[in-house]
C-alpha cells in the first residue's frame, strides 16, 4: 500500500512546540477552542466514560474537562484497539498530520459503537493576510514566493473525509476569529509561542531578507489595517463531529419512501419536467 505524502516535519514541530513552551506559550485561541469543545460535550445527553485527548498542544482540553477522565494520545499513531473508546476529542492538532483520512480511519476503528469523535483544527482561511502579504512581497523583492504558511483542511473536504472513513451523522461547521496585532511582527512573534511557525517540509531553509521581511509588513499594514493602525489576523476554525455507526442512530429515508410531496410542504406548485420555471429578480 502507497505511503502518503509527507508535508509536515514532525520532529521540527515537536521541537517548536518546546520552545513556545520554554518561551512562555501563548494559548489564547487553544483555551477558547477547549471551552467551546466543553460546552458542545455539555450539549450531548449522554456519558463518556473512556475518552482521549488526541495530540492538543497543551492541557487545556483536559483542563476543561476535568470532569472526564482522559489521555493523552498522539495523534499520527493511536495506540488502542478497536472498539475500546467512548470518546476522542482534539483541539487545532489534526491539521498537522501528514495522513489526515488515515487518522480519521484509525479513530473511527478505536471508537466504540456510537462513541463520537469531536475535534477542532485550523481551516483554510487561517492567516490569510499573513501568506497574501508574504507571497507578494517575495515575488517582488526575490522574484518568487516560498510556502510560511501551512495548506490547511477546507471545511468540505473535512465533511467527505468524515463520510469516507465511516463515521455516521458527520458534522461540520466553521467559527472564524479576527485578532488585532500592533504589527505583523507582534502576530508573528505570537505564532513562535503558539508553536505554530512554519514545520513544512518543502519551507525555505535560508532566512528571509530584511528587505522583504520589510516589504512584507508595509503590504501588510497596507491592505489589512484598520484606521488606528492595527493589524488584523483571521483564525478560521473548523469543528467536525462523527459517530461511530450504531442501530440506535438516526437513519436517512429510503428515497421513494416519503409520505408527503415536498411542494405540498412548502405550499407551492409542482413544475413538470417540460415546463420552465420563472427568473427570480433581488
Amino acid at each position: 500500500m502507497a505511503s502518503s505524502p509527507q508535508v509536515f516535519d514532525r520532529m521540527l514541530l515537536r521541537r517548536r512546540r518546546q520552545r513556545a513552551r520554554a518561551l512562555g506559550p501563548v494559548t489564547f485561541l487553544l483555551d477558547r477552542v477547549a471551552s467551546d469543545l466543553a460546552e458542545r460535550l455539555d450539549a450531548v445527553l449522554r456519558e463518556f466514560p473512556v475518552a482521549v485527548d488526541l495530540g492538543t498542544p497543551t492541557d487545556a482540553v483536559r483542563r476543561a474537562l476535568a470532569d472526564k477522565k482522559s489521555v493523552v494520545a498522539d495523534e499520527e499513531a493511536l495506540p488502542f484497539r478497536d472498539a475500546s473508546l467512548d470518546l476522542v476529542v482534539s483541539a487545532l492538532a489534526l491539521q498537522f498530520v501528514n495522513d489526515l483520512p488515515g487518522t480519521l480511519i484509525q479513530v473511527r476503528r478505536a471508537l466504540k459503537p456510537d462513541g463520537l469523535l469531536l475535534a477542532a483544527l485550523t481551516g483554510g482561511d487561517t492567516l490569510a493576510e499573513l501568506r497574501q502579504a508574504f507571497a507578494e512581497a517575495e515575488a517582488e523583492v526575490e522574484g518568487g514566493a516560498s510556502p510560511h504558511v501551512a495548506p490547511f483542511a477546507d471545511v468540505r473536504e473535512i465533511g467527505a473525509l468524515l463520510q469516507r472513513a465511516g463515521f455516521a451523522l458527520p458534522v461540520t461547521d466553521v467559527d472564524r476569529l479576527a485578532v488585532r496585532y500592533a504589527s505583523p511582527f507582534a502576530l508573528m512573534a505570537d505564532l513562535r509561542r503558539m508553536g505554530a511557525t512554519n514545520a513544512l517540509l518543502e519551507r525555505r531553509r535560508m532566512p528571509l531578507r530584511r528587505a522583504t521581511l520589510a516589504r512584507m509588513a508595509e503590504i501588510y499594514a497596507a491592505r489589512f489595517a484598520d484606521p488606528d493602525g492595527r493589524i488584523r489576523a483571521t483564525f478560521e476554525i473548523v469543528w467536525l463531529s462523527g459517530w461511530a455507526p450504531h442501530e440506535s442512530q438516526q437513519k436517512p429515508l429510503r428515497p421513494g419512501s416519503a409520505q408527503t410531496r415536498l411542494a405540498d410542504a412548502l405550499g407551492t406548485r409542482e413544475i413538470g419536467t417540460g415546463e420552465k420555471a420563472g427568473r427570480a429578480e433581488r
